[in-house]
């Protein structure tokens, strides 16, 4: 099983608790275009009796004043889930949101003609069911928030490097399915 989800990044840190001397109220400072973003999109890979993965890749928004796409395309899709199936060796069952490129038809064209995929379309507004989102929560709970980038490349650095820490640790990974397993379903 494979949960995929993709999420915007900003030069701008969210806010988390900070402390100050009293009356001193304390400023976070941002260097550069606060505008910038970084999408990351991710794949969460679970299989019984093996270690859980997770696959991500950046892809990092050009500031484009013609209005080009931001975000993932149709080939940053298809080359996510090539490099998926190769490293984890086995078919994919794909469960996603309903984002318009993943009901691309370039995308579903190129899903139906590959025996090794299987796809599946999430509920339209259901975050709680796509482990994924807790990938994100951790990422930005923990490296992103209270942290003034410099420039980009220190924020692609900080994800890749927040990102690699939660791969080595599946047990967060498992946490993140088991949240969306536990949750009362609406009747």
């Amino acid at each position: 099983m494979v949960f995929e989800d993709e999420a915007g990044f900003s030069m701008t840190p969210p806010t988390s608790r900070t402390w100050s001397r009293r009356g001193h109220t304390p400023v976070v400072r941002v260097r550069g275009d606060s505008q910038r973003r970084l999408s990351v999109a991710a794949l969460s890979c679970y299989k019984p009796g093996e270690r859980t993965r997770l696959v991500f890749r950046p892809k990092q928004n050009v500031d484009d004043k013609r209005g080009g796409r931001r975000s993932f395309t149709f080939a940053g899709y298809r080359d996510l889930l090539a490099a998926a199936h190769q490293q984890l060796g086995a078919p994919l069952v794909l469960f996603w949101d309903n984002l318009n490129v993943h009901l691309n038809a370039r995308l579903r064209a190129f899903i139906d003609t590959r025996d090794w995929i299987i796809s599946f379309q999430l509920p339209s507004y259901a975050p709680d069911l796509n482990p994924v989102e807790g990938v994100w929560s951790l990422v930005r709970r923990s490296a992103q928030c209270n942290t003034a980038f410099t420039d980009p490349d220190h924020l692609i650095r900080t994800l890749r490097r927040s990102l690699r820490e939660i791969q080595y640790r599946p047990e967060l990974i498992d946490a993140c399915l088991t949240i969306t397993t536990s949750r009362p379903q609406p009747q």
